[in-house]
């Protein structure tokens, strides 16, 4: 099975701490990591440990930043189309803090925010061998290449983006955050399906996740964790969901699967370490 994710990488700097410092405070970090982040590359990783072939269409450059982003995908399995690999501006960078006594994160973040991103040669045959495609819309133009590569289309829809306009009429299923929020005062179910999503879901956390499929509706139960790190959680959840549709699960048991999967990793600290808990999954990489 061949996932292609379409989007965002970055370089994360993820602090474990007691308590989040104040204005004008400090505080010491219980632990740090350093690791490629950004919702399509943690869903690649993700997808990569599940057994699938995966390739991440992103822009990294030859900044030196850049060759922790090459080598962490590298290290999991993961092959990197780079849309910019000459650009010497740093990649984005993000601030990860998780409070130690709950795994709750606050993040800083520019994601790719003023970034003209081409579309690389060779994308097409990418996407055009590809089983699934998801998209986190962060690239508009590469994001835009995948809606319109005529393969299932899985959105990654976190917040509102305009370029989300363009992808939802072509998405074969869109799985938003409960703070995804489209123009308009409809609820973002009917919002959705006015602009033809036919099958999705809404995710809440610990919170059963809401989902829709035709005319059928439903809540889906998510089981209670011992959660210590929610960093990447959402991102994880949909790398797994991109392999379940792809290897042709119906959309209640592959959210039921990625349920299960994200579950994994919000019971393990630090951005790697739970890949080891999944089973059959190959040893991570140091």
């Amino acid at each position: 099975m061949h996932v292609v994710c379409v989007g965002l990488a970055t370089v994360d700097l993820v602090q474990r701490v007691e308590r989040l410092p104040g204005v004008d405070a400090k505080a010491e970090a219980l632990a740090a990591d350093v690791a490629a982040g950004g919702p399509a590359t943690n869903a690649a990783i993700t997808a990569a440990a599940l057994g699938a072939t995966v390739t991440l269409v992103t822009a990294v450059g030859a900044h030196p930043l850049a060759g922790l982003i090459h080598a962490d995908a590298a290290a999991y399995g993961v092959t990197v189309l780079d849309a910019t690999p000459l650009a010497r501006t740093p990649p984005p960078v993000s601030a990860v803090t998780v409070l130690d006594a709950t795994g709750e994160r606050t993040i800083v973040s520019r994601n790719a925010a003023g970034a003209e991103v081409p579309v690389p040669p060779g994308l097409a045959g990418v996407l055009a061998g590809a089983d699934v495609v998801l998209a986190d819309g962060h690239h508009p133009r590469l994001a835009r290449a995948a809606a319109a590569c005529g393969r299932p289309l899985l959105l990654d829809a976190g917040s509102w983006r305009p370029v989300f306009a363009d992808l939802l009429p072509a998405a074969d299923v869109v799985v938003c955050s409960a703070a995804f929020r489209p123009p308009g005062p409809a609820p973002v179910r009917e919002a959705l399906r006015a602009a033809g999503v036919r099958r999705g879901a809404v995710t809440h956390g610990p919170a059963p996740v809401r989902w829709w499929s035709g005319d059928e509706s439903g809540e889906l139960t998510v089981p209670p964790v011992a959660a210590v790190d929610t960093a990447g959680a959402g991102d994880v959840f949909h790398g797994a969901l991109a392999v379940a549709l792809g290897r042709g699960d119906e959309l209640v048991p592959a959210l039921r699967y990625a349920v299960g999967v994200a579950g994994v990793r919000v019971r393990h600290a630090g951005p790697r370490a739970w890949l080891r808990a999944l089973p059959g999954a190959p040893p991570a990489v140091a």
